[in-house]
């Protein structure tokens, strides 16, 4: 059942890769402006949603848990396979809500305050998917944000609660509140809302990148340092996009809404995702994901296609031509995410044969 959901969770996963290719202008394998106008929800509530909710399920140890991925990867491919738009935006409402659910149930068992600030970030995904119904995607990109962030915040703060002081899941509860408030009033006050919700991203970002164990690990070797490597990377994007909201408001133009919006699921998300799979899959799965020096190719995909998207969007700001730079560099940040689902395979694979 849980491989079955992952794999559910993968296939989201290519259908907004594909969206993402048709959106920058380039050869797709499913040309579609339909689909493309579904890439933020199918990458955000279908892939990570299904992917972070399996694990929190699993976490949980119930069955009907299993509910909220298997919900939300269903309206993630209703809406990818042409279904009435209506039948996947409520099929993700209703994963959401039991993603919540799921919160709640963890909250019972344990009164800590990091299962809060997840239980917020799932809040967050709900307001979203609700909002989708008749709101543009733009103006719910915060809400969107703020369920990816705070998740991935929590996490690092049960795995680096050490290095992050005993102070820690306060100022994640103070810094997640606030972006949560701030991600709801950007929904009705705009351009005060998103200022707000960059300040706190910022100030969230700043403060993982200083406290955080990576900045040790990134001078050993081997996973430590690939993991290391990952998370400080992903910090950096994550202070540009909050210090972008910060400045511009509301990112009406095309670079600054693409330093926002990627800057948080690609150069955030996608390198969390990376630094924390050899820690989910075996975890969801049962079955090891061993690092080996090859696992460091995505995550520099990764970053370089980004690195590329983004000075393409600052020449563009100055008024220079820049887009097949900014095509480039798009086609490479999802070249790294087919490489990373290929080498995660492959040392899986490879692994369990030599260890049966």
């Amino acid at each position: 059942m849980r491989t079955a959901l992952l794999a559910l969770g993968g296939a989201s996963l290519l259908a907004g890769l594909d969206a993402a290719l048709v959106r920058v202008g380039v050869w797709a394998p499913v040309e579609s402006s339909r689909l493309g106008m579904l890439h933020g929800v199918v990458m955000v509530l279908g892939f990570l949603g299904t992917v972070i909710s399996l694990e929190r399920a699993q976490s949980l140890g119930r069955s009907w848990a299993l509910l909220a991925p298997a919900t939300l990867a269903a309206g993630s491919l209703a809406l990818v396979l042409g279904a009435p738009p209506i039948v996947g935006a409520l099929l993700l409402v209703q994963g959401a809500l039991v993603f919540v659910a799921v919160y709640v149930a963890l909250w019972q068992r344990a009164h800590a305050t990091v299962v809060a600030v997840e239980g917020l970030s799932a809040v967050a995904a709900l307001l979203a998917a609700i909002l989708w119904l008749w709101a543009p995607l733009p103006a719910i990109a915060c809400l969107l944000a703020t369920f990816v962030v705070l998740t991935i915040a929590s996490e690092r703060t049960e795995l680096a609660i050490l290095t992050l002081g005993p102070a820690a899941p306060t100022r994640l509860l103070v810094l997640g509140g606030t972006m949560t408030f701030a991600a709801l009033l950007s929904v009705v006050l705009p351009q005060i809302g998103t200022r707000v919700f960059g300040a706190a991203m910022l100030a969230l970002a700043l403060w993982l990148m200083r406290d955080d164990v990576a900045r040790r690990f990134i001078r050993t070797d081997g996973l430590r340092r690939f993991n290391a490597a990952a998370l400080l990377l992903g910090y950096v994007w994550l202070a540009l996009a909050g210090a972008a909201w910060l400045v511009v408001g509301v990112p009406a133009a095309q670079p600054a809404y693409d330093v926002t919006v990627h800057g948080v699921f690609l150069g955030f998300a996608v390198s969390m995702v990376m630094a924390h799979a050899p820690i989910i899959l075996p975890a969801v799965l049962g079955r090891q994901l061993p690092y080996r020096p090859v696992s460091w190719l995505p995550l520099l995909l990764l970053h370089a296609g980004l690195a590329l998207r983004f000075g393409a969007d600052a020449a563009v700001a100055l008024g220079l031509p820049a887009e097949p730079v900014w095509q480039a560099g798009s086609v490479v940040t999802v070249v790294s995410l087919l490489v990373f689902m290929l080498v995660s395979f492959v040392l899986v694979v490879t692994h369990r044969a030599r260890t049966h």
